[in-house]
């Protein structure tokens, strides 16, 4: 490398030039210490380093804070966005995030800063592997800056799992450095090949140069100014031990900022069709099995900007859901905007093509004949499907427990009966032994409507029991659920949910609810979170007392989105799904989580659940009924949670639709510390 250093230096005396043979030296001086702390002396005095570290780390304590450690609030905390958002939308993301700079520097120094200790167990991990596939990491370059080329090359060459390949295509750049770091890289280590196109073909056609270069089992999508956590490569393949069958595997990510500084983290959710429909929630690190890759023709032509989100579109609808995995860690750091790239550069551009790509992809579904890709009103650089309904579209059976209550029952039917557009409805109201003049007065009224249809049912309160006898008695093939503190705000909610309900796979449909102050009551239900009598609890609402405007933790309040389960409050369901799973249950829920044990064992056969924020009410809720709080009534909330523990207690813990690195006291997407989830290197000795 020296020589090389000497004429590359000879050659121009530009800044630049000398900024980037002393970033060439600071990769092989760090390449020299990546073999020091491989050594056995080093492994040898590692209890005497760890011991000097901790008596450090008292010391700094009491001097200056960490350089990551920067208060909320930062000047330039503003630029920390998604590439698609525009300035207008900076501020209210912004203020939509539940943590800042110093709650996520903390969390990285306690629960995302390999020790010495992780470097030697994945090391050991990695020698035990019985499976140790080849990744191609794929990496189309273009007049990269010097610096950030480096950095991401010399983030390959520090994967803590060494069975890898970096193919980089250089796209025709005129910057003359790209060529000269590409091609010593190159000699220094045999993994990295590289190869130069003769004309600009932009991202997607020098990705595909990259992707023919591939000889791997799996390929590792890397843009050329970003970089690979150390153990990114380790995590993949310790995944692939266990399902060996991946098609697909994506992982939470992060940003860097100017000075350097890793800044707002995406702790995504599970696999969700639906949210990818809105956004390209997958994006970094994306990881494909090649053979579809090659299957798919690698990424098309005309859609740069949006060619990873085609890609993940095309490649999901290749593969199952039981195929693509996520890991709930940041093993990719991407760089904020002002590079100039592309997508920020050509944003409607950008927008257009991945427009253009969720069509395709909505179209070939087979409900998507007459779906429609629109802008999301809310945040218009991200999506909205209209879902269509069938010419004749089908009964709807509204079932309404109640009992007196009159003016909330009267605002409640009044909705349904006069604002709401939907043209093919029944509504059964399930009476609980009324005994008010004016509730009397109004069931006697209602039922001067043809559509309406009053149930008598006495007896002590059942929810559960008063809904499955509605279900029975039902006519439409859709069940909608409601309480009659719900009042209707808009015209085309209810078309708005039949519209899921239909669609092949859905077990239920939610809704976004709010208070009367107009703040958020139920955007989808999150397992497990909160307590209840000392122990953990059963679930709570997502977003709940956010405002009705907040978009949520990277716009999830504004997309429609997968969920473990929705409120029976306002929920569609198919009769039939309902009905083969016997109703709510209640036996043991005759009152609470009989919603989300419904929604539980619906997905027991395979269906899932969407909540979305285009069928928006108002929720009066707990107003319907006297406040719970006899002893008899405290007993029967405590069996049903407890009931709930016993039964589904594994899933209540493990909600996939919520990130592990968050607080399971609350639902309100903050930094748990230490994380719940453990990494695969501090498990058993052996994969």
């Amino acid at each position: 490398m020296s020589d090389y250093l000497s004429a590359y230096s000879r050659a121009s005396a530009s800044p630049e030039t000398e900024l980037t043979v002393l970033r060439l030296r600071l990769a092989k001086a760090e390449a020299d210490l990546a073999s020091i702390r491989a050594s056995t002396f080093w492994r040898a005095t590692l209890p005497f380093q760890q011991a000097v570290n901790r008596l450090r780390a008292v010391s700094s304590r009491k001097g200056q804070p960490h350089r990551q450690v920067m208060p909320d609030g930062i000047t330039d905390y503003a630029t920390l966005v998604t590439k698609y958002d525009t300035p207008a939308d900076e501020d209210r993301l912004r203020q939509d995030l539940p943590y800042g700079m110093a709650a996520y520097a903390a969390w990285v120094t306690e629960c995302d800063t390999l020790t010495e200790e992780d470097r030697l167990r994945i090391g050991g991990q990695v020698q035990r592997m019985a499976y140790r596939p080849v990744i191609s990491v794929v990496m189309p370059v273009f007049n990269t800056a010097p610096a950030l080329l480096t950095d991401a090359i010399n983030s390959v060459l520090g994967q803590l799992y060494p069975y890898w390949e970096l193919c980089i295509a250089d796209d025709a750049s005129t910057a003359p450095h790209v060529a000269a770091i590409l091609a010593e890289m190159s000699v220094a280590d045999s993994r990295i090949r590289w190869t130069q196109r003769d004309v600009n073909g932009h991202i997607s056609a020098a990705s595909n140069t990259a992707l023919a270069m591939a000889r791997g089992e799996f390929v590792a999508l890397l843009d050329h100014d970003d970089r690979l956590a150390p153990q990114a490569l380790y995590e993949v393949a310790a995944l692939l031990q266990h399902h060996p069958d991946a098609d697909i595997v994506f992982s939470d990510e992060d940003r860097i900022d100017e000075q350097g500084v890793r800044c707002l983290p995406y702790f995504k959710p599970g696999w969700d069709q639906e949210l990818l429909l809105g956004q390209n929630y997958v994006n970094h690190l994306g990881v494909y099995r090649r053979s579809l890759l090659a299957e798919l023709g690698g990424f098309r032509m005309g859609l740069e900007g949006s060619q990873d989100h085609d890609l993940i579109l095309r490649a999901a609808a290749r593969s199952t859901a039981e195929r693509i995995h996520h890991i709930p860690a940041v093993l990719y750091h991407w760089r904020l905007p002002g590079n100039g790239s592309f997508s920020e550069t050509n944003l409607a551009r950008c927008v257009a093509a991945a427009r253009r790509a969720i069509e395709d992809h909505v179209t070939a579904l087979p409900e998507g004949a007459g779906a429609a890709v629109e802008p999301n009103p809310a945040a218009p650089q991200h999506h909205r499907i209209r879902w269509p309904l069938p010419a004749t579209p089908p009964r709807v059976s509204v079932l309404i427990p109640t009992r007196n209550r009159a003016p909330l029952l009267a605002a409640c039917t009044k909705g349904l009966l006069r604002r709401t557009a939907y043209p093919n409805m029944e509504i059964l109201i399930v009476d609980n032994g009324s005994d008010e003049e004016d509730a009397l007065s109004l069931l006697a009224e209602l039922t001067s409507d043809a559509r309406v249809r009053v149930l008598r049912q006495d007896g002590p309160f059942n929810f559960a029991a008063l809904c499955n006898r509605a279900a029975t008695e039902a006519t439409g093939s859709i069940l909608l659920l409601l309480n009659n503190d719900v009042e209707v705000l808009e015209p085309d909610w209810l078309t708005e949910m039949v519209s899921h309900a239909l669609r092949p796979g859905v077990g239920t449909v939610g809704a976004k609810l709010l208070y009367p102050d107009r703040r958020i009551q139920h955007a989808g239900v999150v397992l497990g979170v909160g307590s209840f009598d000392g122990g953990p609890g059963i679930g709570a609402h997502f977003a709940e007392g956010d405002p009705e405007t907040a978009q949520g933790y990277f716009r999830h309040s504004a997309l429609t989105r997968s969920v473990s389960a929705n409120t029976a409050a306002c929920l569609a369901v198919r009769r039939e799904a309902f009905l083969a799973v016997g109703g709510f249950d209640e036996v043991n829920l005759a009152v609470e989580y009989n919603d989300v044990d419904i929604c539980l064992r619906l997905s027991a056969q395979g269906l899932r659940h969407i909540w979305t924020p285009f069928a928006c009410l108002l929720h009066h809720e707990r107003a319907s009924r006297e406040t719970d709080n006899t002893p008899e009534k405290m007993a029967r909330s405590v069996s049903e949670n407890h009931y709930m523990r016993q039964r589904w207690g594994a899933i209540l813990d493990a909600d996939p639709h919520y990130n592990p690195n968050f607080s399971r006291l609350h639902q309100r997407y903050e930094l748990c510390r230490p994380s719940r989830r453990v990494a695969p290197w501090r498990l058993a000795p052996s994969l």
